[in-house]
């Protein structure tokens, strides 16, 4: 299929960061051309952007799509309580069903407020119902199954024999990785080292290898989670995670809001990504992380949302906006400016993602993954003498954005969802909550 948008202002994020004004030309699944008057004979549709801002989808390196059902389940409470006391039964609860519609919830919010390409952890169980989900929607995605075989106070179902959390891992990564020509691909995804054995993270650390995939993994959320770790295993996340010969380019560690000078100087030498999830990190009051440090040092830096329980959404507006002032009381007003923090929240998470060459910028040959955006209104007003860029991560909402395209396909338009219908995730995800809410009841009535 070929796309010709016209007229619009595109902001490509390309290496020369250039902001152009004219057409760009969709062909398949990639960028074909960007340019002014392109005339493109024939084409299958024509997308008028006079007034219009083109930008790249959002890449969010941070996501649990199994947890969008329990948004407003789990508020006001510390991490490791929160895990407990809600997320962890809430997630042994799930059946095959209430994961499809919790995935297809999350990804309706991610398209709708124009992110394209997610990093994803799911729960231990039913992990193929998120990968459905991901494979109908369009959406781009990195996923795996949790991985659970060490804790206190997990429930039995989800604590799993490490064989068995190794074996299924294999086999959804033999079934999903690379759906789609790579649209979807797979990564193994420890929970954090507060759940899983030594033989599991030094047999994760081989199998990476092994498939040349990604691994995901959470770390330095909590003082109270790294306290755990210095307990159980002697040293602090980072340390560990590089004794252990996990800390490499293929690893992106979630959050790490405390860390260390050893572990800054880790996870800069050894090429790990960081994910930072500002507003997760304060709802949760995990802390704030060091990113402009982190951004001194050449650290891969990206961005995400985290859980809709922990959240409560999954907006990469107000992910940047968050990401940009929570450290000018600490740092100033010039630190983490608005085209720092929008290159984190598109060809950072590429980098992220291993992606770097194929999304993230518009640039011909890349993947189409493309955004429209109308920011014709109050709120983003005036635009005259103003940088398009700090508009977006100022002032824009996801309100918006106005059209999502994902790998050449055109999954929302004009607002109205083209892969799914609304009304019925809507219904479904209500129906499979109380489903939820009454199992984790009945277990409690009978113990």
């Amino acid at each position: 299929m070929r796309i010709l948008i016209k007229n619009a202002e595109i902001i490509t994020m390309n290496p020369e960061n250039e902001i152009l004004y004219g057409d760009l030309l969709i062909e398949n699944e990639r960028i074909e051309a960007i340019g002014k008057n392109l005339i493109s004979d024939p084409v299958d549709k024509i997308i008028d952007g006079t007034g219009k801002t083109v930008i790249p989808g959002f890449i969010q390196t941070h996501i649990h799509l199994c947890q969008t059902l329990f948004r407003g389940q789990a508020d006001d409470l510390e991490l490791l309580d929160w895990l407990k006391q809600r997320i962890w039964p809430l997630e042994a609860a799930h059946d095959p069903e209430s994961i499809y519609y919790s995935a297809m919830l999350g990804i309706g919010e991610l398209i709708q407020s124009g992110t394209t390409s997610i990093v994803d952890m799911e729960t231990v169980h039913h992990t193929s119902s998120a990968f459905l989900a991901m494979a109908d929607s369009g959406i781009r995605a990195i996923s795996g199954k949790v991985m659970m075989d060490h804790g206190s106070e997990v429930p039995t179902q989800l604590l799993e024999s490490t064989a068995d959390s190794l074996q299924q891992s294999v086999d959804l990564l033999e079934k999903w990785h690379n759906y789609d020509h790579g649209r979807i691909q797979y990564a193994f995804c420890p929970r954090f080292v507060v759940s899983c054995t030594e033989p599991l993270l030094t047999n994760v650390r081989d199998l990476s290898s092994f498939y040349h995939v990604k691994v995901h993994t959470h770390a330095s959320e909590n003082q109270a989670e790294i306290k755990l770790v210095e307990h159980e295993r002697g040293m602090r996340n980072i340390v560990y995670l590089d004794h252990i010969g996990l800390a490499s380019p293929s690893l992106i560690l979630a959050h790490c809001v405390w860390l260390n000078e050893a572990e800054k100087r880790i996870i800069k030498e050894r090429g790990v990504k960081v994910s930072h999830c500002p507003g997760s990190n304060l709802k949760l009051a995990s802390g704030i992380a060091e990113i402009p440090d982190l951004i001194n040092r050449q650290i891969s830096i990206s961005i995400g949302a985290d859980g809709a329980p922990c959240n409560n959404n999954l907006d990469m507006f107000n992910e940047m906006r968050l990401a940009a002032i929570i450290q000018k009381s600490f740092h100033g007003p010039t630190v983490m400016d608005a085209e720092t923090v929008f290159r984190m929240a598109t060809i950072g998470g590429a980098k992220a993602m291993g992606l770097e060459t194929e999304i993230g910028s518009l640039e011909v040959g890349k993947k189409a993954d493309v955004v429209i955006l109308n920011l014709q209104d109050f709120h983003v007003y005036p635009s005259f003498g103003v940088s398009p860029i700090s508009r977006l991560v100022y002032s824009a909402t996801r309100a918006d954005v106005e059209t999502t395209i994902i790998n050449g396909k055109i999954v929302m338009e004009n607002r109205l969802m083209k892969t799914m219908d609304k009304n019925v995730i809507l219904h479904e995800a209500d129906q499979s909550i109380a489903r939820l809410l009454k199992r984790i009841e009945n277990l409690s009535t009978r113990l």
